[in-house]
């Protein structure tokens, strides 16, 4: 055993070492790479969209500012991303305080942009000048181009740092910037953007600047689409709406502007029970609301309820119903321009001017009073609603009272099938929902029972979207699980008695396992939200495969983390030799497989987009954008490409806005055309192909005691890769019914070892919306919405 006095003197040592010279200094980009979630939010798919969200808010404060009236993102083949605008184009003078372009420092300094100050922006999403350069430092390579004065301007850099200087490329007549990104996979779990996310955002911008034109398109499966929408928020009022009963065929608008800060707001109401409001400030969604939501519902409850005075009802019906069941039903979008917003928190979800309340409450209370006095049937049948909504209010809480009465949990007995734990500090305690008794046999064996605590559901779950309240309260698993947690349902939850801090949904990755997850997830964002929204609810991840090296064994989640095992094995254990003897290992392999796997899928990309005869074409004469800029040189390229390519009929145009010629190749058989332009062989994936990867084939390939020759750059990677499989075993999971309740416990259970993920609610509305397509009445929206995206489901998830 250690000596005490020896740990103490060891400490003073320690502390005496310790100086100056032991504190880094990170700053700027650096720690950009270092600490990315601070930045945004986290190193998954919502911390990849993010970079999309920066560029694409630069040019929305643009078109707010009234210069930018056309705005398109392209996903490309190769996984970049392009986000043009014909606004004025970042400056590329030169900065009187650091001697460098401003567009340089807006992609390299933290704190750089035209935001601080309101000369450039009365109105502004973005607020801390942070946005262009964390994409530009967390992108395995980013190139702006900026047209000003009737020249191309463009500047490339690799994670974060310039290749060189600000230079003029060439000249064109169209103004804006354009920036395209790569996000690095050094720094992302996942560098697949997602079109879906994309396009949601890019329709959600439409919305609210109808001055503006937008355009996405996705290379990768040819998905196109164009926006705009003339009646702004209107439209998204009925997109939000669409699944559902209009109450009335209106859709109010109020608009007005004081102080400053203008307001747009429309709504309408539908035969639904639940309140959906969509708020808005300078484009950015605050999803938790704020000021300007509360003067909303503030003004509206006032001009209802004075109006309401004036209709032929009964005393006792005027004055039962609340705020609350006026809102029943209502569907709303609210969109501010505010001067000065405070966000509350980085992630800008809250709007906190206190003055804003006032100005949104002030103008839609004069504004409904006048609306409302000029259209009483639309008022009446608000105020119907809201009787209604009081009315089942009562009736409900009658039925919860009937249901505890009848209920084992008032007298303090818990569901027979719940397998409790001995622990009662409920923030040490959690509760695995567990799908089917086999399972849930398992689960109980495989169990910690001081603090893990089993609930197997026998039968699916009701559906609560298409059930009445106290239908639902009825249903004996809704029961079990309302009775296990402790904590009441609907509008009497009292987090304080919830039972277990942990509640997570355990089922298999099949499509009844998805179904039911899907069920529970309903019923409780719809009864018990405050459990999702404190962050008690999880999802358990069982892993994808085992892996067996010797006699080690490892869980692994996905694909995409077998490969990073597999990479770390070759980095450990592998080797490559060219043909003039250079031998690569450790990390300098890596990279060199790395590099490999990008030319590869930038190769890919190119053949994808422009055909393999093309490609070779331009590779083997190396044509570079320089070419396209030169009258007499086009003409030597296409008098040589007329004799190689002869199955093309070839053409030319001049593009003003790009200052250089078009090639255009028709393919008469196919009925098709490819089009070679100044972007095509500027982009960095045809660079990267032109500029190849120099090593000397053949090469010899290795692991542990296997090795193989390799012939062809693109197949080193693979090759390598398999030779690496051929030493281990992998098994791959198709379910919790396959596991043991020891591999049960280890991959799934096991809080030192398992994979949760926390259910979260970032866009209620956008959530609301699909839980009533899917699990709803109307067939018509579900079966759409099935057609859209059957083909697209790999993996049914939720």
């Amino acid at each position: 055993m250690t000596n005490p006095e020896e740990i103490k003197n060891h400490r003073e040592v320690q502390d005496t070492d310790y100086g100056a010279q032991d504190i880094k200094a990170v700053t700027g980009l650096e720690h950009v790479r270092l600490r990315p979630a601070m930045y945004i939010g986290d190193i998954g798919e919502r911390g990849l969209h993010h970079l999309i969200w920066e560029i694409l808010d630069n040019s929305v404060d643009e078109a707010m500012a009234g210069y930018a009236k056309n705005i398109s993102v392209i996903i490309h083949d190769d996984g970049s991303v392009t986000v043009e605008d014909d606004g004025r184009g970042i400056p590329v003078d030169i900065h009187p305080d650091t001697g460098r372009p401003a567009v340089e420092m807006v992609f390299t300094m933290l704190g750089a942009g035209g935001k601080f100050e309101k000369k450039a922006y009365a109105y502004s999403g973005g607020l801390h000048g942070v946005g262009a350069s964390v994409v530009n430092a967390l992108s395995e390579w980013l190139v702006v181009e900026v047209y000003r004065d009737g020249k191309i301007y463009r500047q490339e850099y690799r994670r974060g740092e310039p290749v060189y200087d600000l230079k003029v490329v060439g000249t064109t007549t169209k103004r804006g910037t354009r920036v395209t990104f790569k996000p690095d996979p050094d720094i992302f779990e996942t560098t697949r953007i997602k079109y879906d996310i994309v396009e949601k955002r890019v329709r959600e911008l439409a919305y609210l600047n109808p001055e503006v034109r937008f355009y996405l398109k996705d290379e990768r499966s040819d998905k196109e689409v164009t926006y705009k929408f003339d009646r702004g928020i209107e439209e998204l009022v009925e997109y939000l709406s669409q699944a559902k009963e209009p109450l009335f065929k209106d859709i109010v608008r109020i608009q007005g502007e004081r102080e400053g800060v203008i307001i747009d707001i429309a709504f309408r109401y539908v035969k639904d029970y639940k309140e959906l409001i969509d708020s808005f400030v300078n484009n950015v969604k605050t999803i938790e609301g704020g000021t300007h939501v509360t003067g909303f519902r503030s003004g509206l409850t006032k001009a209802v309820v004075r109006l309401a005075e004036g209709l032929k009802l009964s005393k006792e019906l005027k004055t039962m119903f609340t705020g609350d069941d006026i809102r029943e039903g209502l569907v709303a979008v609210i969109s501010c321009k505010v001067p000065e917003p405070q966000f509350e928190g980085q992630t800008k979800t809250k709007l906190g001017n206190q003055n804003v309340k006032n100005i949104v409450d002030s103008i839609v209370y004069e504004y409904l009073t006048d609306y409302f006095d000029k259209n009483k049937e639309v008022l009446k049948l608000i105020v119907e609603k809201a009787i209604e909504a009081a009315l089942a209010r009562e009736a409900a809480k009658k039925a919860k009272e009937l249901v505890r009465r009848k209920s084992p949990l008032e007298e303090g007995i818990l569901p027979g099938k719940l397998a409790d734990c001995s622990e009662r500090e409920p923030d040490k305690c959690e509760i695995f929902i567990v799908e089917g008794d086999s399972a849930g046999g398992s689960a109980k064996q495989a169990r910690d029972r001081r603090f893990q605590a089993i609930l197997p559901l026998r039968g699916k779950i009701i559906n609560v979207e298409k059930a009445r309240i106290d239908k639902v309260l009825a249903n004996e698993e809704v029961k079990a699980i309302v009775s296990a947690l402790g904590c009441g349902i609907g509008e009497d939850i009292d987090l304080t008695k919830l039972r277990y801090h942990k509640i997570i949904l355990m089922t298999d990755a099949d499509i009844d396992g998805s179904h039911i997850r899907t069920l529970l997830l309903t019923f409780l964002y719809r009864f018990m939200p405050e459990l999702i929204e404190k962050g008690y609810v999880y999802i358990a991840l069982p892993p994808l495969y085992k892996v067996k090296v010797g006699r080690k064994e490892t869980y692994v989640k996905d694909d995409k983390e077998l490969e990073r095992f597999l990479q770390e094995l070759i980095r450990e254990h592998a080797y490559m030799r060219d043909s003039i003897g250079r031998e690569f290992k450790g990390e300098e392999l890596i990279k060199v497989l790395k590099s490999f796997k990008e030319y590869e899928e930038s190769y890919k990309a190119l053949i994808k987009s422009k055909g393999e005869d093309v490609v070779g074409f331009l590779l083997t004469h190396r044509i570079a954008e320089e070419d396209l800029r030169s009258a007499n040189r086009v003409k030597e390229i296409v008098q040589i490409m007329s004799q190689e390519l002869n199955n093309y009929r070839i053409d030319t145009r001049y593009d003003d806005f790009e200052g250089a010629y078009d090639l255009i190749l028709y393919d008469d058989r196919l009925g098709t055309k490819v089009i070679i332009d100044a972007d095509f062989l500027s982009s960095l994936s045809y660079k990267q192909v032109l500029e190849g990867i120099h090593i000397h084939l053949p090469v010899i390939v290795g692991y542990s005691s296997k090795h193989q020759k390799v012939e062809n750059l693109k197949d080193i990677y693979n090759t390598l890769m398999e030779l690496v499989k051929s030493g281990i075993e992998i098994q791959r999971y198709k379910g919790l019914g396959e596991m043991n309740p020891e591999q049960l416990w280890e991959t799934t259970m096991n809080p030192k070892t398992r994979r949760l993920v926390r259910v979260t609610i970032e866009d209620a509305v956008e959530a609301d919306r699909i839980f009533t397509i899917l699990m709803g009445e109307q067939v018509e929206p579900r079966r759409e919405f099935i057609e859209t995206y059957a083909k697209e489901v790999k993996n049914l998830d939720v």
